[in-house]
This record gives structure tokens, C-alpha cells and sequence, in this order.
């Protein structure tokens, strides 16, 4: 595969990473809340699964959603589940650091997990490999999701680390826990897509 092909990948996977969804803002809340430890978890498990979420659709996993009926609804619904569980969970948040508590912290499978529930990562899957890799060749899906892995990473690290500058200039409990309300409602808003997408 040549240059010409691998930075118009590359350029996809930066803005399909980078902007925000699901994912994104637990990593905002994840940096605001807990050690940048913990937060790298959570990005390493949501990237990993990102990258099998997306090999696996890119050698045929998304032609089976339209061929067994109900599929598709039921991975909408499970990731409405998901998304309110996570919302509830931030929402609940009264802004006060963990002390020793950090059990709580999105771990490795919730972000692999999550990738799996989120329709961004679906369509941008699809969207990407339909537009930059023949349908026929496995080793053009693998450079992709090569080319992906460092990128999303990178993209959603800097969601945790957005996040862990947030806290180290906003002391009050009440300010952080402001925060996690309003990305608990944009959360729990994002589940409107997967309702009518």
C-alpha cells in the first residue's frame, strides 16, 4: 500500500478519534475524576476494542447485522443500556476526588465494551472501510487498523488528559461535580442517536 492512501487514512481515523462521542466523554470524565493511570485503562481497553471492532467489520462482521433480524436492534438497545448505566453513573458523582476508592474507575473491558455498544464506531468502521479498502483485500482492513491503533490511542488519551487538566485547576467538588452532570445529560443524549439512527 502506498503513502498516497495511508495519510488519507490516517487523516479519517484522527477525525473520526478525536471528535467527540460516548467514548470520548468518559475519557473527559475518567481525567477529571481519577488518576491519568486509570484513565490510560479505560483508553487502552476502548482502543483495542475499537481495532477488533474494526478488523472484525472489515472482513464482514456488518454484512451480519443485516442478515440476522433482530441483530441490529438488539446491539442498539444493549448500547442505550450501556450509555444510561454510564450516564447514571456520572450523574451521581458529587465531585470529590477518590480517596483509595478507585475501584469505581472505568476499567479496560467497559472501554472495550463500549466500543462495541457505540454506533460512532460502527459508522465510522463502515464508513472507513468502504472508502479506503477494497472489499476483497484482508491486508488493506490490517494496515488500516494499524494505522488506527497509535492514532485512536493518542485521540482519546488527550480526551483523559483534557480531563486531568480540568481537575488540576478546578479544586471545588461542586465545579467537577457540575461538570460530570453535564456530561452525564450529553451522554445520555447521545442514546437520541442510537433511538432514531
Amino acid at each position: 500500500m502506498n503513502l498516497a492512501l495511508m495519510l488519507p487514512m490516517s487523516a479519517f481515523a484522527l477525525a473520526a478519534s478525536i471528535s467527540p462521542g460516548p467514548v470520548n466523554l468518559v475519557c473527559l470524565s475518567s481525567g477529571t475524576r481519577y488518576p491519568l493511570s486509570k484513565g490510560l485503562v479505560f483508553v487502552t481497553g476502548a482502543t483495542l476494542g475499537f481495532v477488533a471492532l474494526f478488523i472484525a467489520v472489515g472482513l464482514g462482521l456488518y454484512s451480519l447485522l443485516a442478515v440476522v433480524p433482530g441483530l441490529q436492534e438488539a446491539l442498539r438497545w444493549a448500547g442505550v443500556a450501556f450509555l444510561l448505566y454510564l450516564s447514571v453513573r456520572l450523574a451521581r458523582d458529587d465531585g470529590r476526588l477518590p480517596e483509595g476508592g478507585s475501584h469505581e474507575a472505568p476499567g479496560f473491558m467497559t472501554g472495550a465494551l463500549m466500543q462495541w455498544l457505540n454506533p460512532k464506531a460502527w459508522l465510522a468502521s463502515a464508513s472507513g472501510i468502504g472508502a479506503y479498502t477494497s472489499g476483497s483485500d484482508p491486508q488493506q482492513v490490517i494496515i488500516f487498523a494499524l494505522l488506527y491503533l497509535p492514532i485512536c490511542w493518542l485521540s482519546l488519551g488527550s480526551w483523559v488528559y483534557a480531563g486531568a487538566f480540568l481537575r488540576r485547576y478546578v479544586h471545588r467538588p461542586v465545579v467537577l461535580a457540575a461538570v460530570n452532570r453535564t456530561l452525564a445529560v450529553l451522554l445520555a443524549a447521545s442514546c437520541v442517536y442510537l433511538l432514531i439512527g
